[in-house]
């Protein structure tokens, strides 16, 4: 059985989240500091963390940075209503996903399941995978091909290796510095000319309808999503 740890000092909240995760078959622990989690992730194996932005002491952000020394773990964060700058911080620090307070119960457990079933398919097969297949698409990595119901072809290094990025972290948002540091392996300066190009080349390519894309989603303001449906 899959076992979460939630890290939130709203115990509460934490009673809560227990109890919901526990009715859809998720084990879950939870403490009320960064440093109880840190000190549990290390006695414990879990497959996913909930951890929480605002905390008295070690914050979230702390608590993620030392997480991400150790463990490689899919981490969603709460954080505060409109707080952008929390989101981005917390995405670029290694954060897969997050979740706004107040918030939806049923989204809540929707996307602890999602990260979940990635981590565990990605991590299982890492050693032997060589094709990642999704509704409509799959991605060759010997052979750094695509086919799709228009027919198997190459793409261009660059358009390849966004792809590759995006899909190897399904479901997880990721920044727009992130995906340049990843494929060009340089340091981000804010030019998003670059990466809005390959992009739109890869949905021309691999997309029925471009402008309603199926494989890789736009997340307004943040950066770029594989969608985790397909």
């Amino acid at each position: 059985m899959n076992k979460i740890l939630i890290i939130d000092d709203d115990r509460e909240l934490c009673a809560l989240i227990k109890r919901s995760v526990q009715a859809e078959n998720i084990e879950a622990d939870s403490c009320n500091t960064g440093k109880e989690g840190l000190q549990k992730l290390r006695e414990q194996e879990y497959q996913l963390v909930v951890l929480d932005v605002m905390m008295p002491g070690m914050d979230g952000f702390e608590t993620l940075e030392e997480i991400r020394k150790e463990n490689s773990l899919p981490i969603l964060m709460f954080t505060s209503k409109n707080d952008s700058i929390s989101k981005v911080r917390g995405l670029r620090a290694g954060a897969d996903d997050y979740l706004t307070k107040p918030f939806d119960m049923d989204e809540l457990i929707a996307r602890i399941a999602s990260l979940i079933r990635r981590y565990t398919r990605f991590n299982q097969q890492a050693g032997a995978i060589q094709k990642l297949n999704f509704d409509g698409l799959q991605i060759d990595l010997e052979n750094r091909s695509v086919t799709t119901s228009n027919g198997t072809f190459e793409l261009p290094p660059k358009e390849f290796d966004l792809l590759l990025y995006c899909a190897k972290h399904q479901g997880k948002i990721l920044t727009k510095q992130q995906i340049y540091e990843e494929v060009w392996g340089e340091e981000y300066f804010y030019d998003d000319s670059n990466i809005m190009a390959i992009i739109s080349r890869l949905r021309k390519k691999l997309e029925v309808n471009p402008s309603s894309p199926k494989y890789i989603q736009t997340v307004k303001g943040i950066g770029y999503r594989f969608n985790k449906e397909v």
